[in-house]
């Protein structure tokens, strides 16, 4: 229960910090750099990477669900015993109906697919994770001012914290060794930082082009957060049917502090 309400508090920090911060600034820093390399056109270029960045997550996590479910299909055979009668064959027809209806309703949020029992489905959903952390390190490391950068540190922080509960549960589930856990738990948290610093390295390269190339990579980044935000923990979370007043009291409490601290700032 407790993990789900922080999971709303943190949909309402990015929810304010894709509203407020992310999404305008990229926005803004987009129509500057177009000006800056002058570049003309009536198609709505930041629209579009923003829109790619959206897909782009999409796409992965997709792609993950996918290698998990041709696995699953693939394993079904060679866990299931020879029906002894109709009616044994009902009951594991039942069961085994109910397992993929658990596993497209968990499917609807990748961050906690418990059904991923295999070595090789944990590390494609880590994977997929990791290049998730990435660009939501590079959204820390292309901002200027100092109250932005608190803001989105705060709402990543939230956000792989919960993410790293479930990923240790996952890979507890999955029965993986030690060494393979520790490392997986280590390469997760290193690369947010990762990010943060292909970030700052795009900000400090003053070439030609590179406001540019500093603004798609915002973009994609914004787009990274618009998907977490609208597609992943605020769907997750409002369509269960438990606690549905007090986790709409706990995204506005989120949103509401985000707001805050930018009105301050």
């Amino acid at each position: 229960m407790w993990l789900s309400f922080i999971s709303c508090i943190a949909g309402g920090v990015f929810l304010a910090a894709c509203l407020l911060d992310i999404v305008p600034d990229f926005l803004s820093d987009m129509k500057e750099a177009m000006e800056k390399e002058q570049i003309i056109t009536d198609f709505p270029l930041p629209e579009f990477i923003l829109g790619a960045g959206v897909l782009l997550v999409l796409i992965i996590e997709r792609i993950v669900l996918e290698c998990s479910h041709n696995m699953a299909e693939e394993a079904a055979p060679l866990l299931s015993s020879p029906p002894h009668s109709s009616t044994a064959g009902d009951v594991h027809r039942h069961s085994y109906d109910g397992q993929n209806h658990d596993e497209e309703h968990r499917g609807r949020h990748f961050h906690v697919d418990f059904n991923a029992h295999s070595s090789f489905r944990s590390f494609i959903l880590i994977l997929s994770l990791s290049l998730h952390s990435i660009f939501e390190g590079i959204a820390i490391g292309l901002q200027n001012a100092q109250t932005e950068v608190l803001q989105i540190a705060i709402a990543i922080l939230i956000h792989k914290s919960i993410i790293a509960v479930s990923l240790s549960l996952l890979l507890m589930q999955s029965n993986v060794k030690t060494q393979w856990f520790v490392l997986s738990i280590v390469m997760f948290a290193l690369m947010s930082p990762i990010g943060i610093a292909i970030g700052i390295g795009v900000m400090q390269n003053e070439t030609d082009g590179s406001s540019l190339v500093q603004s798609i990579l915002e973009g994609l980044a914004a787009g990274t957060f618009v998907y977490i935000t609208f597609l992943e923990i605020l769907p997750h979370e409002l369509n269960s049917n438990k606690w549905r007043l007090p986790k709409v009291i706990f995204i506005l409490l989120g949103f509401s502090g985000m707001a805050a601290l930018r009105f301050l700032g």
